[in-house]
């Protein structure tokens, strides 16, 4: 078949990937003149795959399926941008979200080691013992390397025959007919289109307001105490710090930064609205940290990056069919992490049309 991808962030990549593999003619539109593009969802250094997954047991199980995906696209690209480094997670208070984790991982069975709080701030000397409970290693999971991926993926789809078109902003999308129209005019025509344009998605297919929210939030670099990079390096991915922030942390492995995020400070916004950082943005989401990291004041902004994402109401993945259409939004703020497995599937429903499939597979159900 003649396919068309349009939007190339993971899972569109992903998704091209997939159906070269199947001996389909692809043609991969991107809207930003570079891939990936900085203002989506799947760029930046790095972003967190863990088995810890809260209360959402059905993504839980689903993820061996993505460490599989993932293997697969490493073969295939000849090296592996990931880094195992371990995933920690943190409890400040009873019940709160690192706890909920820690309890959905017990649900799976899942194994981890469980240090008290004095024996985290041992391990872990950025943290603040007084503010903890306990905190707890996975093993399984760390750091995979969005923009790293992006560019082998690119070099490897290139190579297969998929014809990139980098630049070439989709202005509309006819479903019933199979045909796109760009920015500068033209019109081209396809058996089947994939649309993944993550936070743009609805500027092409605007009937998908009624279920997905586009949102704005922000990420911080921070450039910690001297006296605590070494403790930085080494340490793994924090999945939640605890309290009532919904925070995370990428430690700065293999030439990254330390990049701090909260789920508190998301906001709705059109994605291309507000994307330039707000004067004093980076420290607010610093402060968020304290508790549990010790010394916040001390760790300096380094720089601040704006991203957007579509969310569902029940924070799950997205399918649609609409004509010859078929709609992914493999998002909601904890998509990339499932990317490969993402492209695997739509690839696989692309060619049996079990589009119910797919969205059970996408809603863990």
């Amino acid at each position: 078949m003649k396919v068309a991808v349009v939007g190339a962030g993971i899972a569109g990549l992903s998704t091209a990937w997939s159906l070269s593999r199947r001996g389909h003619e692809v043609t991969l539109f991107e809207q930003a003149s570079q891939i990936p593009n900085p203002y989506a969802a799947s760029g930046d250094q790095h972003r967190i795959i863990r088995r810890a997954y809260g209360g959402a047991d059905g993504y839980a199980r689903t993820i061996t399926e993505a460490f599989d995906a993932w293997g697969e696209l490493w073969t295939d690209l000849g090296k592996q941008h990931y880094a195992p480094c371990g995933v920690l997670g943190i409890s400040q208070a009873e019940g709160d979200e690192g706890e909920e984790y820690r309890e959905g991982l017990d649900r799976m069975a899942s194994p981890y080691e469980l240090y008290d709080a004095a024996e985290t701030a041992r391990r872990y000397p950025f943290i603040d013992a007084a503010t903890i409970r306990y905190a707890y290693l996975s093993p399984d999971g760390g750091a995979l390397f969005p923009a790293r991926i992006a560019a082998d993926m690119v070099r490897l789809l290139r190579e297969r025959g998929v014809a990139l078109r980098q630049g070439a902003t989709v202005t509309a999308v006819d479903p019933e007919n199979g045909r796109i129209d760009l920015a500068h005019g033209e019109v081209a025509s396809f058996d089947r289109i994939v649309v993944s344009s993550g936070a743009w998605v609805l500027k092409l297919l605007p009937e998908l307001a009624e279920v997905l929210t586009t949102y704005r939030t922000a990420v911080a670099y921070l450039d910690p105490p001297g006296d605590l990079k070494a403790a930085w390096e080494v340490a793994p991915v924090i999945v939640d710090v605890g309290g009532t922030v919904d925070g995370y942390v990428l430690p700065p492995v293999d030439g990254t930064g330390l990049k701090v995020g909260a789920g508190v400070h998301k906001r709705p916004r059109q994605p291309d609205e507000e994307r330039e950082p707000r004067p004093g943005e980076g420290e607010q989401i610093r402060d968020y940290f304290a508790p549990p990291f010790a010394r916040i004041a001390e760790y300096r902004v380094d720089r601040v990056l704006t991203c957007a994402y579509t969310f569902t109401a029940d924070r799950k993945f997205l399918s649609r069919q609409i004509g010859r259409v078929t709609v992914v939004s493999a998002c909601s703020g904890h998509g990339y992490k499932f990317g490969a497995a993402v492209g695997r599937r739509v690839a696989a429903a692309v060619e049996s049309g079990d589009e119910l499939g797919l969205l059970r597979w996408l809603r863990a159900e």
